[in-house]
């Protein structure tokens, strides 16, 4: 029984079953929610009470999203829009602050604050909180149970970006194999399908994206993929442009793949085929690096610490990577369909792989620094655990590298007697090919013949004939065809028992590689650690008395006791803190409505300083309004507010309420 060496096809649909079983484990286990932009605070906050309807609801962010018309709704307890649907942009120096209008005369009770926008490197978020006017009330508002960039299109829409990595770093690696350790293969057909598959598939994949990006940041919907009015929003957005361009710039790598495997792959003169090798390493140098930046420029090194430094460290990294794993990929599909790859340009790759792992290891170094920041982070956030999981299988990975590395250095020409050996093996198989194909044909004949005694009456020439067509002799001549042709391929590599070994060991080098790709791909879409303990250090930091420049709202029944004289007095002093504030009153009757009275006053009194009481004059503004500018609060503390309100000639009272100001 004789053992045979795994073909491509076997080997490879492993990789694909190892690959596809990772990422639905990777992407089932990532939570939809996995966000690169955070909320930190909000005013209301979720599950306040307020005294008086706010004129705006406030969110702030852990750092710069995208926002649109939608981006921030109010539901009032019926489920009515309440804001006006104006978005406001609040940001100021390093906070990100947007705010919505709300609308005049919102009735009290629970008021629901839903949200959705996209973070600055291109992810999805959203979420839902609520806040009560007056006091709590029953709400008809489901929060909803769906996160941004999950369900159906959320794990598509991550295949297709594993896709996208994995075909980069086919056609980036392939190319630059062919053209730097192996120029021959550009003439070999399975390098030539490879390297083509893995164009077609980032363009494929990118195209994808391009649909999916609609519903994958909007409604989730799978249908809206086809949504042309979604697709033009899209196409506005940064991720949208990063990739148009990368669809574009995947059309100079068609001419590039184009002449690396036509003209490049027939010239047979050593000048012309320098000069142009000098050329295409230039062009493809310039288009891979702008494919990369596609990703550079919309995702997470576009964002947070030092962008300046992190976009190019980030396009060098992809690059290595596709130097490396691509490489690694043409390598293998080269031991097993074409073993006649020269030794010398393996031995090539594997200096342009130590290269490339040495520029992996200082550009990992410093995203890891920029984007994980403490070792509190590196082992309690989700992306440092992913982080150090792509350490482990990167440490894995070299050490098969290395193994790998131990067998090229044992490719050596043959000794003279291995040489010897070698050729009276190849002439006992030949020999043995021969004898089986002899006794073949012979029984062939036999057969023949037999058949030739059982049909005397038929003629020399119509047997002749009759042999020429026979399908049988045929489908006999083809399989005694490719058992000489497999015999051959089992003889090559069996007399080289050092490339067997290589195989072996970049194959499982290869496998390892597309678990660690399935890992940086959900890396890629997870929140990094600095950001979610930042985030966690602003909404641990943003309690009431941490919200800057909180205006006081204050709701204060009154009751003059005579005729229409009950109502009340809805005060807000912003921005609610010690040096000149605005002052507003609203008198509205029981029923909500605007209340006329002749005549409002108030006092502020700081009885633990005892300071005051200060009086303010507001001035009429409309029915039931009232405003005062420049009130001085000389100090923090609890101040006592004092409201005099005359509805008649002799009807008129006085209520109060404590609040802290400063």
């Amino acid at each position: 029984m004789t053992t045979t060496a795994p073909r491509l096809g076997t080997a490879l649909a492993r990789l694909l079953i190892l690959a596809a079983a990772l990422l639905g484990t990777l992407l089932a286990g990532a939570a939809p929610a996995s966000a690169h932009a955070a909320l930190t605070g909000s005013d209301p906050k979720d599950g306040a009470v307020v005294a008086t309807a706010p004129k705006e609801v406030n969110l702030t962010f852990s750092e710069q999203v995208a926002m649109s018309a939608d981006s921030i709704r109010v539901l009032d307890p019926a489920g009515r829009r309440a804001d006006t649907g104006e978005i406001r942009d609040l940001c100021s120096g390093s906070v990100v602050r947007y705010g919505v209008g709300l609308r005049a005369g919102l009735p009290d009770g629970t008021y629901t604050v839903a949200w959705q926008t996209v973070s600055a490197d291109s992810h999805p978020i959203s979420g839902a909180f609520t806040f009560s006017i007056g006091a709590p009330s029953t709400t008809s508002v489901a929060l909803p149970d769906r996160t941004a960039g999950g369900g159906l299109v959320g794990a598509l829409y991550g295949i297709s970006r594993y896709l996208s990595y994995a075909g980069f770093a086919v056609l980036v690696g392939g190319g630059a194999f062919v053209l730097a350790c192996w120029p021959r293969g550009a003439s070999v057909r399975p390098v030539q399908q490879t390297v083509v598959r893995g164009w077609l598939t980032l363009t494929g994949a990118t195209l994808a994206m391009l649909l999916l990006r609609n519903p994958y940041t909007g409604s989730g919907e799978l249908s809206d993929a086809f949504d042309l009015a979604g697709l033009k929003s899209v196409l506005e957005t940064k991720t949208g442009a990063a990739l148009t361009s990368r669809l574009l710039l995947l059309g100079a790598a068609a001419l590039f793949v184009a002449v690396l495997f036509g003209a490049y792959a027939r010239r047979t003169d050593p000048k012309e085929k320098k000069d142009l090798t000098f050329g295409l390493a230039i062009g493809g140098s310039v288009v891979a690096a702008g494919i990369a930046g596609t990703w550079a420029l919309a995702e997470h090194a576009s964002t947070g610490l030092q962008p300046g430094i992190a976009m190019p460290v980030d396009i060098l990294h992809l690059l290595a990577v596709a130097a490396w794993l691509g490489g690694l990929t043409v390598l293998l599909v080269s031991l097993y369909r074409a073993p006649s790859v020269e030794r010398s340009a393996v031995e090539r790759f594997s200096k342009v792989a130590f290269g490339a792992v040495a520029v992996l290891a200082a550009t990992g170094l410093y995203q890891s620094w920029r984007q994980v920041g403490s070792w509190s982070a590196l082992t309690g956030t989700r992306y440092g655990q992913l982080l150090l999981v792509k350490i482990g299988l990167m440490c894995v990975l070299l050490g098969i590298a290395w193994i790998s590395r131990r067998w090229i250095q044992r490719l050596a020409d043959p000794t003279p007697s291995e040489a010897a050996e070698a050729a009276e093996a190849a002439e006992a198989a030949e020999a043995a090919e021969a004898a089986e194909a002899a006794d073949k044909a012979e029984d062939g004949e036999e057969a023949k013949g037999t058949d030739e005694a059982d049909e005397p009456e038929e003629t020399e020439e119509a047997a002749s004939g009759a042999e020429a067509v026979d399908p049988q002799r045929a489908a006999q001549l083809a399989r005694q065809r490719a058992a000489v042709a497999t015999a051959r391929r089992k003889r090559e590599r069996d007399a080289d028992p050092e490339r067997a070994g290589l195989r072996r060991s970049v194959l499982t080098e290869a496998a390892v590689a597309v678990v660690l790709l399935a890992v940086t791909t959900v890396l890629t879409s997870t929140e990094p650690g600095r950001t979610e303990e930042e985030a966690a250090q602003g909404a641990a930091a943003s309690g009431p008395a941490a919200v800057p420049d909180r205006p006081v709202d204050i709701r204060l029944p009154f009751d003059t006791g005579g005729v229409d004289g009950k109502g009340v007095v809805r005060l807000s002093l912003d921005p609610g803190r010690t040096g000149a504030n605005a002052l507003h009153l609203f008198v509205e009757r029981p029923n909500g409505k605007p209340l006329d009275v002749p005549e409002i006053k108030v006092a502020l009194t700081l009885e633990a300083k005892n300071v005051g009481p200060l009086p303010v004059a507001p001035d009429r503004i409309q029915t039931g309004h009232w405003t005062a500018s420049g009130v001085q609060i000389p100090m923090s503390g609890e101040w006592r507010i004092q409201v005099t309100v005359r509805t008649s000639e002799i009807d008129q009272t006085t209520i109060d309420k404590n609040v802290k100001i400063g």
